[in-house]
């Protein structure tokens, strides 16, 4: 917009006056008194409505109002329009910086660590929801609280008071609960910036690895060295026929349970890399139990009574070799922890919402509250000593679990001591169907012969 400056434009206006003035003045028979008059009296009137222009756009600066500057020409309309203009080049920037910060703020937020801000003074200045729920903080209540006040973990506040300089501190802490990674490091001036990561699964899964190398260790290491010491044996004395004969079964023993601990080993290992199996494949559950129950009377040889459900009628859709393997282990171990004369029953359940389960129910001794959690870990045992006696390798009610998992159903274990033990495995209604109509379910007694 253009405009004459404004030094021009006060002597216009003076001289605009004078004139005036002086050709009344010259009718009124005083032209020099005319001239003053009238170029003051302009003057002045000018200034005014330039005063007035200046007091209109101070007030739009001071109500930092949302409609257009004042005035449309003029030096004083020329300035707002340049002032609105940068006023509102700033709002837009600061809107996009706003909405920049937001999305970086979301971003840490969905991030599965915690980041936390302490200032110069150790206090919170931001502290994102993930590491408030590590920390047992509230994310906006304690803003401006000292962190070391609120965390009262000596190794905790050890490691905020240690990061100093460039060099970062770390440190593993029990917080809540929880094993807890902390990383501190010196952010900006005199800040920190305070790092939580939730370590507990790892660490779970980090013991159970090492748990795991440890027990495969043991369990070979234990008929290596029976088989070791009979080698020798047989190598450095002369025995007789019979005690010969002993010592082949007992080496024959031996390897037979490295066999099946490797076989069972393996079997965990194909379970975990391969695909869920299909749902299109077919298998009678009455043919499933009694082919398990068969297997289960060569353990038992008469000493229990088996119990089944005729008749069911019901198909699983799977594998088949891996069903078998599940209910192979849920009988063999009712079989091994089971007294003799004791009883071993087969509860098979269709539910309303189209499900069904599968249950291995015993009268043994039971099993305490405090280990059925664990029950399906891999070598858990509750008596170690007594598994070993029965043959077992503690990796049977692992399997059963991840058979389960893969066919979208899960294993459930109920106990009581003195009271036996109930195994279930629950199948999801798309892993089952009915070749002909449900029947009310009868429980006849099977006498292994």
């Amino acid at each position: 917009m253009a405009w004459l400056p404004r030094l021009v434009v006060a002597w216009l206006a003076l001289l605009a006056g004078g004139v005036v003035g002086y050709g009344l003045g010259a009718w009124l028979g005083a032209p020099v008194w005319g001239l003053c008059l009238g170029a003051v009296l302009l003057l002045s009137a000018w200034l005014l409505v330039d005063e007035w222009r200046v007091q209109r756009l101070m007030r739009w600066l001071l109500t930092a109002s949302e409609r257009e500057a004042p005035g449309r020409v003029g030096l004083w309309a020329e300035m707002g329009y340049r002032i609105e203009r940068e006023l509102r080049a700033r709002e837009r920037a600061l809107t996009e910086e706003r909405e920049r910060l937001a999305q970086f703020l979301s971003g840490i937020e969905a991030s599965p660590n915690g980041v936390l801000l302490l200032d110069a003074e150790d206090h919170i200045a931001w502290c994102s929801h993930v590491a408030a729920e590590h920390l047992g903080l509230d994310a906006r209540r304690d803003l401006l609280q000292p962190i070391t006040n609120l965390v009262r973990n000596p190794e905790f506040v050890a490691c905020v008071k240690a990061a100093v300089g460039t060099e970062p501190s770390s440190v593993v802490v029990p917080v809540h609960g929880s094993s807890l990674s902390v990383l501190v490091r010196r952010h900006g001036a005199g800040q920190k910036l305070v790092l939580t990561q939730d370590v507990t699964e790892r660490q779970r899964l980090e013991t159970m690895r090492r748990d795991f190398v440890a027990n495969v260790s043991h369990e070979i290491r234990t008929p290596l060295t029976v088989l070791a010491g009979f080698v020798e044996t047989m190598v450095s004395l002369p025995l007789s026929e019979t005690e010969r004969h002993r010592v082949l079964a007992l080496m024959q023993q031996q390897t037979h349970r490295m066999q099946v601990l490797v076989a069972d080993l393996l079997t965990l290992s194909q379970l975990e890399g391969s695909a869920r199996p299909a749902v299109d494949k077919w298998i009678s559950l009455d043919a499933l139990v009694q082919r398990a129950l068969s297997e289960a009377r060569g353990l038992s040889r008469g000493r229990h009574e088996l119990l089944w459900p005729a008749g069911t009628q019901a198909t699983l859709a799977g594998a088949e070799s891996e069903l078998q393997s599940a209910l192979g282990n849920l009988l063999s171990n009712a079989v091994r922890y089971t007294p003799d004369g004791g009883r071993i029953e087969l509860r098979w359940q269709l539910h309303a919402d189209g499900s069904g389960s599968l249950a291995v129910v015993d009268n043994g001794p039971g099993i305490a509250r405090e280990h059925l959690p664990r029950l399906s870990e891999r070598f858990y045992r509750v008596d170690g000593s007594r598994s070993r006696e029965t043959g077992g390798t503690g990796l049977g009610l692992s399997i059963v679990k991840h058979v389960m998992q893969r066919h979208g159903g899960e294993l459930q274990i109920d106990s009581e001591p003195g009271r036996g033990s109930t195994f279930t495995l629950h199948f999801p209604s798309v892993r089952l169907g009915l070749s002909l109509p449900a029947k009310p379910m009868t429980l006849s007694a099977d006498t292994p012969g």
